[in-house]
């Protein structure tokens, strides 16, 4: 019962690059950066393994930015205009590069890291993608105009990459979409539609991660204005519990979102985000075990993944280890409280 993972993104260390930022600068270039890169790709694996987690990821330590990872790979964008943009419905201000051409990949995006980390830990390892909704409000279209046909294109680029990331040994490939917490009818239409255009012909698990982002002032203010209930996942949870997507990760602990949606995802593993990235307070092993218990209410104990809310890119090492050693904690003491009884 009750695998362990994280959402995606784990802090960099300092020595490969700034720390405290979502957009960071690297430390170094060329063939010296490459190497940096799969060092601390390294580092975090033997971290996550000695915290207790089940499920390793790469803690996305080779991309800049989860979304621009993978756009840098990416023929037909302009990263040397960059426009400033409101992204996340306007939520915050971002530097983004311009669609100028129809995409097309210009090789494997993410074959190194992926490999490495399967050469270097015997656990089942995820990996994570954006998703094609989320790419399409990360960047500023001069080709196209048309988010639904732009969406699509890039659905195919990350079916390309995800059936490549199988080939890899990739047990888990999961495709973030943070944007479906804000465009929320067309989350249900075509950003499903995409996102399982994205996912199509793959044998390994898919999952989708869905939060409220990451733990930094323009979002923590955002959700201040949500109110007392955040229901933004009961739009989009029944066309996900509809799909072929095997695992949908959410945003749970010290949130305002009320348990019994996780209801609307029957037939799906659950990944129940159990660890707060919006704040530096370490959860006790008791608050994470007893999240879980309020999850098993609505979700099968088969079927509960304990995960963090989002990613932990922006915080300090020693917080962000301190979380991982609670996750795992927090989720054998809520199996010792099932084998209770």
């Amino acid at each position: 019962m009750f695998d362990t993972a994280i959402a995606g993104s784990l802090p960099k260390p300092d020595w490969l690059a700034e720390t405290g930022k979502l957009w960071p600068q690297w430390r170094s270039e060329g063939a010296a950066l490459a190497q940096a890169k799969l060092d601390a790709t390294l580092l975090w694996i033997k971290l996550q393994e000695d915290a207790g987690l089940s499920v390793i990821g790469d803690g996305e330590q080779s991309r800049q930015h989860f979304v621009h990872g993978f756009l840098e790979r990416v023929a037909g964008i302009d990263f040397e205009h960059k426009v400033e943009m409101g992204i996340r419905g306007d939520r915050y201000k971002a530097m983004v590069p311009q669609v100028v051409a129809a995409p097309a990949l210009k090789g494997r995006v993410h074959a190194a890291e992926a490999r490495f980390l399967r050469a270097h830990t015997q656990h089942p390892i995820k990996f994570t993608l954006p998703g094609p909704m989320t790419l399409v409000d990360t960047v500023a279209d001069r080709h196209w105009g048309d988010r639904v046909r732009l969406a699509m294109a890039f659905a195919e680029l990350l079916n390309q990459e995800a059936l490549a990331l199988q080939a890899d040994g990739v047990d888990v490939v999961q495709f973030d979409e943070p944007a479906f917490n804000v465009f929320l009818d067309e989350a249900a239409t075509w950003g499903v539609q995409a996102l399982e255009r994205a996912a199509a012909g793959l044998r390994c698990k898919t999952a989708v991660h869905i939060c409220y982002g990451y733990g930094i002032q323009a979002n923590i203010d955002w959700k201040q204005s949500l109110g007392q209930e955040w229901r933004q996942y009961e739009r989009v949870f029944p066309a996900l519990a509809a799909s072929r997507i095997d695992q949908v990760s959410l945003e749970c602990i010290h949130s305002r979102v009320p348990p019994e949606l996780m209801a609307l995802l029957a037939g799906k593993e659950v990944m129940v985000g159990v660890i707060d990235v919006a704040s530096d307070a370490v959860e006790t092993p008791e608050e994470v075990a007893d999240t879980i218990g309020r999850a098993l209410q609505f979700v099968p104990r088969d079927k509960l993944i304990a995960c963090t809310n989002c990613g932990l890119a922006p915080m300090s090492r020693a917080v962000a280890e301190a979380k991982l050693r609670a996750l795992a904690a927090g989720a054998a003491l809520a199996r010792e409280r099932c084998a209770r009884g």
